[in-house]
């Protein structure tokens, strides 16, 4: 069965990535490329990656 996200998916910039940090605790971010989001693990939160942009709210 095909991937229903494979189109969508959009490679995040690295150095977008490395200065991006946790709005709640300011720590560091895990990128999950395969669900397109960013992980805080301290905060235990998920932000989703939509068209290469970070949705940090």
């Amino acid at each position: 069965m095909p991937d229903r996200n494979a189109e969508a998916r959009v490679e995040v910039d690295p150095k977008l990535l490395e200065i991006l940090v946790c709005p709640v605790t300011k720590t560091t971010l895990r990128y999950d490329r395969e669900r397109q989001d960013l992980i805080s693990e301290k905060a235990r939160l998920a932000f989703p990656i939509r068209d290469g942009i970070p949705i940090m709210l």
